[in-house]
């Protein structure tokens, strides 16, 4: 797609030469405009770059300057001038001009100037389209959850996005740990900075210290070059210890002094490095058990666990399954192209039941594999792997009545709503009975009969 490029110049000779330049020789879509206030109406168009003359009648150019790094201050302007003044290029470069040409212009300087300046714009745009992506992806609108436990998670999320406070998060092997983490950094106030992840159960542990505080060169065999670790990598983010309880005692010590005194030297250096880290840690050990055992330092846990917050399990989260598993199975088509309606009622009956060992990323990947191998318009029970089909450890409801009876696909909305019909069916009409079945709120409970028009049998 070609680029577009503003000029603005008051004098027809050099307007035409530059247009010249940029659309016949270098290929770049071209406007010209004789004021900045004309340009100033034209940049929704999101010009990629603007020359732009000092000496312009109305509006100078300096002014014209200031008003296009209002409206967009990443959007790059080459200043032209026949002043030649010093004063006039520093003034201009002050306020956010990316180069400064003097007339008469050299085309050949010109030329890789107006490249370099289109491609750092690019770039920038780039940068920025990711950041409001990884903020939109790690929202809590897109952590999946109907269940009450989880609510009780979010507000506790919310309690520690703007302030410093260390937190650990608790919770079995894939029940998204470094999700909760990630919401915390993307919608606190270190949002625009680096979120790094350590895996301190994946990393050698002779490479661990390396890997965190980085090393000097020849600071051990292999070092052939400095390294700068994760805590630098992390100046002024977050730092996120994922499986902390397998630090070992000499790195749990050198760790409680990093977040004791902001400060570290590298692996063989001796220059003492300030740091700005937030720590965030994650855990599936019973810590205060290994701090028990001396497995673990007690005061590196109380230093980590200011504020925990524990994810239950997603057997204890039973309303979030058939929610979660809907989830997954609406990404799983998109990601590979399938058309499935739904899954079989025999197929939700399955999932309700399982008890999910590995958490949600298990259910993640089931569901995925499920899509791939279904051949019919809906997942069945044949799509499952051996292990789910033929499991004896099934998590039995006190009662599933006909929401799986028989072997239709079931819309998910008619599944929310005959699962509600059917908690207040075997409740008895008391709402406090079926909010406690289906594990939600009261008012979730209103809110969806009405949604449904459900009438309250025992009001009626």
């Amino acid at each position: 797609m070609s680029k577009l490029v503003y000029i603005i110049d008051d004098e027809p000779s050099i307007a035409k030469l530059l247009s010249y330049w940029l659309k016949e020789k270098w290929k770049y879509e071209v406007e010209i405009f004789s004021s900045g206030e004309d340009v100033i109406k034209k940049l929704t168009l999101n010009p990629d770059l603007i020359l732009l003359d000092i000496m312009l009648p109305g509006m100078d150019g300096i002014e014209t300057l200031k008003r296009i790094k209002a409206y967009d201050p990443e959007l790059p302007v080459i200043m032209l001038s026949a002043q030649g003044s010093i004063d006039v290029a520093v003034d201009s470069l002050r306020i956010g001009a990316f180069d400064y040409f003097s007339k008469p212009i050299d085309q050949q300087k010109l030329e890789p100037a107006v490249k370099n300046a289109i491609k750092t714009y690019e770039l920038v745009k780039e940068l920025q389209h990711l950041k409001e992506e990884q903020k939109s992806r790690f929202s809590f609108d897109n952590i999946i959850s109907a269940d009450g436990k989880m609510q009780d998670v979010f507000k506790l999320i919310s309690k520690v996005l703007n302030n410093e406070i260390t937190v650990l998060i608790h919770g079995e092997s894939g029940t998204g740990k470094e999700l909760v983490a990630r919401a915390i950094h993307y919608n606190g106030r270190r949002k625009e900075k680096p979120f790094i992840v350590v895996n301190c159960a994946s990393i050698p542990r002779e490479l661990l210290e390396s890997e965190l505080f980085g090393h000097e060169k020849g600071s051990f065999t292999g070092a052939h070059q400095r390294k700068l670790g994760k805590f630098e990598l992390a100046n002024e983010g977050t730092l996120f210890l994922d499986e902390v309880g397998e630090l070992e005692m000499l790195l749990q010590a050198k760790l409680l002094r990093v977040i004791q005194e902001k400060a570290f030297e590298r692996v063989g250096g001796i220059e003492l490095i300030k740091t700005d880290v937030r720590i965030i840690s994650a855990t599936n050990r019973d810590l205060r058990e290994a701090v028990e055992k001396k497995e673990f330092r007690e005061d590196l846990y109380y230093r980590l666990n200011s504020f925990p917050i524990y994810i239950p399990p997603l057997r204890q989260r039973k309303s979030d399954v058939l929610v979660l598993a809907n989830h997954f199975l609406q990404s799983s088509k998109q990601k590979f192209s399938k058309e499935i309606k739904g899954f079989s009622k025999k197929a939700l009956k399955l999932i309700y039941e399982y008890h999910w060992p590995g958490n949600v990323r298990e259910m993640e990947n089931t569901i995925e594999r499920c899509v791939i191998l279904a051949e019919k318009e809906f997942v069945d029970i044949e799509d499952f792997p051996p292990h789910i089909k033929s499991t004896g450890h099934f998590y039995v409801p006190e009662s599933t009545g006909s929401l799986f009876e028989d072997d239709n696909v079931v819309p998910f909305e008619k599944l929310k709503e005959e699962a509600i019909r059917h908690a207040l069916k075997i409740s008895g009409g008391n709402i406090v009975e079926a909010a406690r079945k289906l594990q939600l709120g009261r008012a979730t409970i209103y809110r969806l009969m009405e949604k449904y028009g459900i009438d309250n049998p025992v009001t009626k």
